[in-house]
């Protein structure tokens, strides 16, 4: 087998690009913005006596541990390849990435769903809700200046990718990123949510809005552990590239000098600047182990221009057919 261990190219997608330092700057601003609105929102909560608000407390305690996993994530994913882990450590960004989905289901979700059924069944004393309108507000504006600062980065990637922005989110390998993305989209919902169940409560006097509110809250929670649960699972098992990609893959391969065909091609992406592949090359019959040697080499080449994600290629000179017996 002949293969190819360069250094790589530069981080980004798995098309390359800059992309580890906007995802550390990222979580970054996620986790100063949480931390400051997890505390406010608690104060509002116990002065209002809003399950909505400690939900929302809950909510953003739930992000901010989440947004520190992913900041130890992005960090050691970084950490380059050594004897202990040849193919570097790409991977252990994904694993992170769930521990940090699962602490956004145990954290958040599941104390919004019990303080919901809870103020439901038991019913609450609304307090007065001034406090919490303004923290409420004050937390929108925070909460969309961070969404603002992940939406420019998945944008800007998703144009570098030239791929629709939608498409993107759901298949970046950049799942910290992604999980900064969601979790700002559900906090602003949230913000609506506690809102409402706050006036509720107001207008009427009956706790039911704001329990409703939380158990909403509980809900849209749910919903993001899993989507980010999924996500880091499919990484951890093994994902490929995208179909286009492997075709343009096939495509670079076969555009070589005594490269006749491509038996079988695997890809796999490592992380969201590391991509592996290895591929059984058919090279023609008549050619020298120097001819095959220098049409591995200029293929590693060529792939890594193309895609400079691509750390690692490994081609296996192999027979179209087997050869006949002696």
């Amino acid at each position: 087998m002949v293969n190819g261990t360069g250094s790589g190219g530069p981080e980004g997608s798995p098309n390359g690009g800059p992309g580890e330092d906007e995802s550390v700057g990222t979580v970054v601003v996620a986790v100063v913005t949480n931390l400051g609105i997890a505390a406010a929102k608690a104060v509002g909560g116990v002065i209002s006596g809003s399950s909505a608000m400690l939900s929302e407390a809950a909510h953003s305690v739930a992000d901010t541990v989440t947004e520190v996993m992913l900041l130890t994530a992005l960090k050691r994913s970084a950490k380059p390849a050594d004897e202990a882990h040849p193919l570097g450590y790409g991977p252990e960004r994904y694993i992170w990435a769930l521990l940090a989905s699962i602490a956004t289901f145990v954290g958040g979700a599941v104390f919004a769903v019990y303080d919901g059924i809870h103020t439901l069944m038991h019913g609450e004393d609304p307090g007065n809700p001034t406090l919490s309108y303004i923290i409420l507000a004050v937390a929108a504006v925070l909460e969309g200046y961070s969404l603002l600062v992940a939406w420019r980065q998945v944008k800007g990637e998703a144009a570098r990718m030239s791929a629709p922005l939608g498409l993107y989110v759901k298949h970046t390998p950049d799942t910290a990123v992604k999980a900064v993305l969601l979790e700002n989209v559900a906090a602003l919902i949230g913000l609506a949510l506690a809102a409402g169940g706050l006036l509720g409560a107001q207008l009427t006097g009956s706790g039911v809005y704001d329990g409703v509110a939380s158990l909403l809250i509980g809900l849209l929670l749910v919903w993001v552990a899993w989507e980010l649960g999924r996500s880091n699972a499919q990484y951890l098992i093994g994902r490929p590239l995208p179909e286009g990609m492997r075709a343009e893959v096939r495509e670079e391969l076969l555009s070589v000098l005594h490269i006749e065909g491509v038996l079988e091609l695997t890809t796999l992406v490592q992380g969201p600047s590391e991509v592996l592949i290895a591929a059984k090359i058919d090279f023609h019959d008549l050619a020298s182990a120097a001819q095959v040697e220098a049409a591995c080499e200029i293929a590693e080449e060529q792939l890594r221009d193309r895609f400079p994600a691509i750390r690692r290629v490994y081609l296996d000179p192999t027979p179209s057919s087997p050869p006949s017996p002696s």
